[in-house]
């Protein structure tokens, strides 16, 4: 089912001046703006972005605790609260790619993997193939990853499976939100959806 088209118009300073906004908020308008370079959104993407919303705006905007000093700059009181989300260790599965042109790719079944070690290490697998290389994150929100080592079976999923290999360098940002872990793409190019993968 199609909805209607999505605009849009949230700003900087629409989610508030504090500087302890900036990381999360960063990694929503990234979300923002790869969603409303969709003309149409289905529903279900609809209600996906809301989810997003009220997750930065809460974490973003919360109060700043009492027990911070009043002393210092804003980013040295910002830096003091704020604990980057760690990746290393944990293990993901795909469950969806909304492309910015708003098409979606879903796997049928539950074969593309990412590992990431502690060692800025990240083992994958994509349908059929398994490959390594390296992550490294930054800031907060912040999400690279090196050149695959990938095998070159042929795999039954030809769209999805080259579709990721091609993205893989151009992930730039990252939330988690509702147990969810989202890949954000440079320039407006889409988003990875992924769930906690069993060990």
């Amino acid at each position: 089912m199609r909805g209607r088209p999505v605009r849009s118009q949230l700003t900087a300073s629409a989610l508030g001046g504090s500087p302890l906004c900036s990381p999360y908020m960063l990694s929503f308008l990234t979300l923002s703006r790869a969603f409303q370079g969709s003309q149409m959104l289905a529903t279900a993407s609809l209600k996906t972005f809301c989810t997003l919303f009220l997750s930065a705006l809460l974490i973003a905007c919360s109060a700043v605790p009492a027990n911070l000093s009043s002393s210092g700059s804003d980013a040295d009181r910002a830096a003091k609260t704020l604990t980057p989300v760690v990746l290393s260790g944990t293990r993901w599965q795909l469950l969806r790619f909304q492309g910015g042109d708003g098409r979606t790719l879903v796997p049928d079944k539950a074969s593309y993997i990412i590992d990431f070690q502690s060692d800025g290490r990240v083992n994958v697998r994509f349908d059929c193939n398994r490959g390594s290389g390296t992550w490294k994150s930054s800031d907060p929100s912040g999400l690279q990853f090196g050149p695959l080592a990938l095998t070159r079976a042929m795999c039954p999923e030809p769209a999805l499976h080259d579709r990721l290999v091609k993205d893989w360098t151009f992930v730039r940002s990252f939330v988690i939100s509702n147990g969810h872990l989202f890949l954000s793409l440079m320039a407006d190019g889409g988003i990875y959806e992924f769930a906690p993968a069993p060990a």
